[in-house]
């Protein structure tokens, strides 16, 4: 069975190591990241994790993450991009705060096991609720040296390894946008149809004004939909998409689903009806 069979239909590991990942100590860390993030950080217990976004003052998107909260410390999960972009940003604003960061990347492996049956796989290390492509899951972070031994574990529970490309295609195909693909400092909030990074009631933050007023207005020209389109070559991103004979929109992410027969993307969209890319008819997916 293959990595990109395997994560549709039992479970596959992947490498996850790559990802930045921020350690954050000091009596002052969760008010730090409650202030810089968009969810509710201050409510966090341990053993629990939310996605969120990084916003600058204007609203836009800077980075996202996945947020772990230890008994001592919060666990920022990062795209490998935007690792130094994060501590660098959280740093400017620590003043008189308790708070320390340190990047544990390079200290640190990170394995993400997803599919229909991730449940029944071993773990270890430090265990957080997060998928990459969309898929139950969980990732494993374990100290370096540690890595091998988790990954001959996995191997000898059956488990198959998908890699970037399977996961990319099993992502796109769950509708699942990834920073500095689909998601830029181009965007803000709304754009991009995440609401469940954001937690509306948690008090300020960086960037709410932006993401209240867009909320209150109700105005938002493009956001991010799944779609599917009748051909066999993903289009590049940042192709044209067209409702009837008007530009609607632009491909952001794409891929053959060998599972749909046609290829799976990723757009922003103004409008939703008759669409095409690159010549292909195309239609919203509701996933």
């Amino acid at each position: 069975m293959s990595g990109y069979e395997a994560l549709r239909q039992s479970a596959a590991w992947m490498d996850a190591s790559s990802r930045g990942r921020i350690r954050v100590t000091g009596e002052d860390r969760k008010r730090l990241l409650h202030a810089m993030t968009t969810n509710h950080i201050e409510q966090m217990q341990p053993g629990e994790s939310v996605y969120a976004f990084f916003l600058n003052s204007q609203g836009r998107i800077l980075a996202d993450a996945w947020i772990y909260c230890a008994e001592d410390h919060l666990l920022l999960d990062t795209e490998p991009e935007t690792r130094r972009k994060v501590f660098e940003h959280l740093d400017r604003y620590i003043i008189a705060d308790d708070v320390t960061l340190e990047d544990i990347t390079e200290q640190t492996a990170e394995i993400a096991v997803e599919g229909p049956q991730a449940e029944q796989a071993p773990r270890s290390g430090v265990v957080i609720r997060a998928s990459i492509t969309g898929q139950p899951g969980f990732r494993m972070i374990v100290p370096a040296e540690e890595k091998e031994a988790l990954i001959e574990r996995l191997r000898a529970a059956g488990i198959a390894e998908a890699g970037p490309e399977e996961a990319r295609t099993v992502r796109i195909e769950n509708g699942v946008p990834r920073y500095g693909e689909d998601i830029t400092e181009s965007q803000i909030v709304h754009e991009t149809r995440q609401l469940h990074a954001v937690h509306f009631n948690k008090g300020c933050y960086l960037g709410q004004e932006i993401v209240e007023r867009v909320r209150a207005r109700g105005q938002v020209h493009r956001m991010l939909y799944p779609i599917r389109i009748e051909t066999q070559t993903p289009p590049a991103a940042g192709e044209k998409v067209f409702s009837g004979v008007e530009e609607c929109g632009f491909i952001t992410s794409a891929a053959w689903s060998p599972a749909q027969g046609c290829v799976r993307a990723l757009a922003y969209l103004r409008k939703l009806e008759n669409l095409s890319a690159g010549g292909a008819p195309a239609q919203l997916v509701q996933n």
